[in-house]
Parts: structure tokens; sequence; C-alpha cells
């Protein structure tokens, strides 16, 4: 355990080591003035951290956060009076991962604020690790999402997620289910597009032995399977409208019957909804039964399209490109780059998997390059590079400020040659 700083009581060092989770004491001046053990255990932080700006020891800044392009939370709190919460990418001993950081005020003898106590909490399902796993992005609309998934993720509030096809739908949910109470139970998906209502009510409910022709005996349906865990209905404004009825008396008491059955069978689940439809004109359409969609409404969490959030694309690239499992690592050159900067990707996220996979096969360099890349890129190429500065500058900086380790480690996690980080590095200090 660390000495507390100067004049600061060492009763308060004491107590910031009893309390459970990751826990500092920062001052006015943003300087960490008490740390308790699971801090530096979950942070990677061998050293003492007292007397150190919380905004060096967690991001590597040399500027407080909202000079960074992020919110800082003690800043809110130091105006508000109250508890803020926040979510930011920290450093820890695993790489960079998303944090919801709280911060309480304290308040001295004359109703002052003079110290703040921050608790830290990592998001186990939303990590941006080394090896390309998990929900990537630091793009202001990502991480307005990213809020709402650390908000709603520990309770048991039913989600809907709105997002067009390609947003990660399924990995956001996930990364929810993995960042909840229920996250040692099961997460099951089910994807209602485009199945039958007789073939959707039985992957759901199951059915008893003979309760249609085929049925040779039981089946357990996947409301059963999630028991303890997490439902994730894919697509759920595919739902047939007789199969909604069944689905809205599920969530209402909790209780289905099997199909063929007569028993009600009791349920145990969290439910998260997902789709790229407009459900709420599906409801003016009398396509889709208004009470379940106030049913599952009741935590939306919009998913941003790709075209919103470029100055995530070199990010993403990289993180992909890593998933590929290849023996050796690609880079992408800097035409390329630009180029996959512009386009607008219908398919989104799961469409520049796709172009990234194919051009990782057609390159048999160490770089991909713009002839790689699918012809409908390569008009975008001229003019990508004024977009991708204006998008991503923040991003890039902010990357660039928080980086640790070697040029050559930044260049592998932003998906790009050292060749072409360099010039990038050359174009920001120009500008």
């Amino acid at each position: 355990m660390s000495k507390p700083a100067t004049g600061m009581p060492r009763e308060l060092q004491s107590l910031v080591q009893q309390l459970h989770g990751a826990h500092i004491v920062i001052d006015g001046n943003y300087r960490i003035v008490a740390a308790n053990d699971a801090y530096r255990e979950k942070f990677g932080h061998a050293g003492d951290i007292v007397g150190r700006r919380c905004y060096e020891v967690s991001h590597g800044y040399t500027v407080p956060c909202d000079q960074a392009g992020e919110t800082c939370p003690l800043r809110r709190a130091a105006e508000s009076g109250h508890f803020e919460r926040v979510l930011h990418v920290h450093h820890t001993s695993r790489g960079e991962e998303y944090v919801q950081v709280q911060l309480y005020p304290l308040h001295d003898d004359d109703g002052q604020v003079s110290l703040f106590v921050e608790h830290m909490a990592m998001l186990p399902g939303a990590r941006m690790a080394r090896s390309g796993e998990g929900l990537v992005g630091r793009a202001p609309a990502f991480m307005r999402m990213m809020e709402d998934v650390a908000r709603v993720a520990r309770t048991d509030t039913a989600v809907l997620l709105l997002g067009e096809t390609g947003t990660g739908k399924e990995m956001v949910a996930r990364a929810i289910h993995e960042s909840s109470e229920r996250a040692h139970a099961p997460f099951v998906a089910v994807d209602c597009s485009g199945l039958a209502e007789t073939l959707v009510e039985s992957e759901l409910f199951g059915h008893e032995r003979g309760a249609f022709t085929g049925a040779l005996g039981r089946k357990t349906g996947l409301v059963e399977a999630a028991a303890g865990g997490t439902l994730f209905l894919d697509e759920v404004g595919d739902i047939p409208l007789g199969l909604q009825v069944k689905l809205l008396r599920l969530l209402e008491t909790g209780t289905f019957r099997r199909v063929g059955g007569i028993e009600p069978q009791h349920a145990s689940f969290r439910l998260i909804a997902a789709t790229h439809r407009d459900l709420r004109q599906r409801v003016r359409d009398e396509l889709f039964r208004a009470d379940l969609y106030y049913r599952l409404a009741a935590f939306p969490i919009r998913l941003p399209p790709l075209r919103e959030r470029r100055e995530d694309i070199p990010l993403l690239a990289g993180s992909l490109l890593a998933r590929l499992g290849q023996d050796r690592q690609r880079t992408i050159d800097a035409d390329a780059l630009e180029a996959l900067a512009h386009y607008d990707y219908p398919g989104n996220v799961r469409e520049l998997r796709n172009i990234l996979e194919r051009a990782n096969l057609l390159a048999d360099g160490g770089a991909i390059e713009l002839r790689h890349l699918p012809t409908e890129l390569h008009d975008a190429a001229p003019v990508a590079g004024a977009l991708l500065r204006e998008a991503g500058q923040r991003a890039f900086d902010a990357a660039v400020a928080a980086h640790r380790g070697t040029r050559r480690e930044l260049a592998r996690t932003l998906g790009v040659s050292e060749r072409t980080l360099y010039r990038m590095l050359r174009g920001a200090r120009g500008s």
C-alpha cells in the first residue's frame, strides 16, 4: 500500500484500500492522492502513482481528457457538484479497454468540492485487445453507443438494438451479456428472419413428441436453453403477427408452452432484441404489435453506421486484419487507406471485413494496395485524403498521444505500414 500524499490523512488511504473494486482519489488539479491495490492490479501500475496526474496514468495524455477529445468526469463533477459517469478507453495490463468511470465529489466543511473518489470498472464484453477481438472504436457516435451499453449491461432491462445490416448487433448483444450479472449463463441467439411461423415457434419454445409430422421426440426450445442467461432475438421485426402474441405473453408472464404441450413452462432470461427495420413504422402499418414494441423498446440503443464513424476505419481495419489470423500480418498503404476511409459501406463493418479478407488474399507482398480493393473503391482514392484528415485527425492524435510502445507497434495497431505512419505523423506536425 502506498503512503499517503503530503498532508493527506492516513485514514483516507486506509479507506480507499478497503473499497471493493479499483478506486483512486483525485484532487482538483487532477493529481492522484490515494489509490488501492485493486486499481494497480487491474490497470497494471506496479509503481507508486500517488502524486501523478490521473490522465497521465490512465491514458498517457499530457493534457486533461477534455482537451484530448474525451469527456472529463472530474470537470463535470466539479461543475455539477454531484456524481458523474462516463465511458473511457484506458490503458490496462492487457492493452486498451473500455472502462466505465464513476466519479463521486467529496465536500469539505464549507460545502466546497475538495476531492473526488473515482471508481473504474472494465466492460469485459467490449475489449480493445491487441488480438483484434471485441468491439473497436473511438468516434463520438460509437462512444455514445458504448455509454448506453455500459449503463444498461448490469440491469435486467430489455434492450432493443437498432441499426443497419452489418453494424455488429450480435457483437453488441454479446458485449451486454458478458458485462452483465448473467455472464456465467448461456447467451442464445435466434435469427428470426425468413423463418416460417411454425418453425420459429418450435425453435423458441420447443415441442412435444408428436406435435407435428417429424416430431419424433421432445425438443428443448431456445427459451429453455437460455435459462439464467440472455436470449438474443435478431431481426425481431420479422416475427409473424401470430407468434408476436405468444412472445408478448412470454415477456409478461414469464411462462410459455411447448408446441403440442399443455403444461406451462417457466422461463428466466434477459431479453435483447435487434432489428434493421423501422419498428414504429411497422406498428403504424399494423405489421407489428404496439404492445410488444413497447415491451421490447424499454432501452433502445442505436448502432451508428460506419459512414458516421469514418475516423474509426483505420483502427477497425487493423483489428479486422488481425482477426483474419494469417501467419504474416499485413499493413495497408496510404492510397488504399484513403479509399477505405471514403467509401460509404452499405454493408457497414461486415462489408469492410469482406473487402479486407479479399484484399488479404490478393496481396502477395506485405501491404494491401489500392489495386487489391474492389473497383467501386478506386474512385474514392483521389478525394478521400481530405475526408480522412477531416474525420480522423482527432482520433489519430488521440491514438498517438495514448500510445506507449514503439512506432512499429503503433503502425500495427492502426493497421498501416511504418512508412504510411511516418507520413501521417509528418502531416500532423505540418498542419
